[in-house]
């Protein structure tokens, strides 16, 4: 199917907000967005042209949750492949109904527009808002989400069949309350240099399950390589520690560059943060600052305004989890999809 499928085609399903468009609409609809559309499709015009143009590749910005955001070259047949993908895994047929809410400027925004144009979807495309879902006037059969619109849209998710959760971890204190929606639910790993998600896993599962013909293995730091050649010619190499339940799952635990050297201690901070959950009434991360004595020492970093926090939330701690210090931010520095970017938060002023 990859093989007769190319970025060139269109299908004759595919619909962008109740309009059955093929290439040649799509690139005026491409002119009249960038001249004429607000800030938010000025992008998508933009990706239109890219995408039609002669050149087999894109150049995408990461998200720069770890570092500066850098631009890189995604194949464009690879992105086929990917979509391809997606649809196998979530079984998206031609003339379904999708909700796209995600900037256009970004990979996930990106591929939802190339699903449509290769699945034959039916797109509405909205303002990206964290509140997407307040002028719903349609039952969907598909939409991608990151966590801070999936926090704010809970009354609304019963309207979407299906949903995908990436961009940022899904927090212990929302995946609770996804639970109690009847939709189906999934959370997405992935990055940009794997083209959006290679694997998902039901809300309320511990392990997430890859999408077929991609490969696991694991560095000497236990993080996780790719290999799927269907998107990459090269093995990807990630930062993320992981535990591997299969040759095809594997539970997350953290990210590698956020591990915590305290004393000859190894700390992830993601595994002290999930054992906090609900107990701080504020968005909070841990992290390693600098200490004469331990090397680093373990910080809580708390946004808002100070208040009080009880040594008693931290019994569910082990006695090396338990942080030096807490510190309080106005407001945590993070990326367009709401991942808390934390070197950028503990450089800053604290009260």
């Amino acid at each position: 199917m990859t093989d007769t499928i190319t970025y060139q085609n269109v299908h004759n399903k595919f619909k962008l907000n109740g309009f059955h468009l093929n290439r040649e609409d799509l690139c005026t609809f491409a002119y009249s967005f960038i001249k004429e559309g607000e800030d938010f499709e000025k992008p998508v015009g933009d990706f239109l042209l890219d995408w039609f143009d002669d050149k087999s590749y894109l150049e995408i910005n990461t998200s720069g949750s770890t570092g500066i955001p850098k631009l890189i070259r995604v194949d464009k047949q690879a992105m086929v492949n990917s979509a391809l993908a997606t649809g196998n895994f979530f079984d998206l047929q031609p003339g379904d109904k999708v909700l796209h809410c995600l900037p256009a400027k970004y990979v996930a925004g990106k591929m939802m527009f190339i699903r449509g144009f290769i699945l034959g979807l039916e797109i509405d495309f909205v303002a990206p808002s964290s509140h997407p879902l307040d002028r719903l006037d349609y039952d969907y059969d598909f939409a991608a989400l990151v966590p801070m619109q999936a926090q704010y849209s809970l009354d609304k998710l019963k309207h979407i069949k299906k949903i995908i959760i990436g961009g940022a971890k899904i927090t212990k204190p929302l995946e609770d309350k996804l639970l109690k929606v009847k939709s189906e639910i999934y959370e997405t790993y992935g990055m940009t240099e794997t083209i959006t998600h290679i694997a998902a896993k039901r809300i309320g599962e511990e392990a997430f399950t890859v999408f077929p013909n991609v490969m696991l293995s694991l560095d000497d730091n236990n993080c996780l390589l790719i290999k799927a050649p269907s998107i990459s010619n090269e093995l990807i190499e990630t930062n993320d520690i992981v535990e591997m339940v299969s040759e095809n799952e594997f539970i997350w635990l953290g990210r590698y560059d956020n591990v915590v050297n305290s004393g000859g201690i190894k700390l992830i901070p993601e595994q002290i943060e999930e054992k906090l959950a609900t107990r701080i009434p504020r968005r909070y991360f841990v992290i390693g600052q600098a200490d004469p004595v331990l090397g680093e020492k373990l910080v809580l970093i708390v946004e808002g305004e100070p208040i009080p926090i009880e040594k008693e939330v931290f019994d569910v701690l082990d006695k090396y989890e338990k942080p030096k210090e807490i510190h309080f931010v106005k407001h945590f520095e993070e990326t367009p999809t709401g991942k808390i970017i934390r070197k950028e938060t503990l450089s800053k002023f604290m009260y």
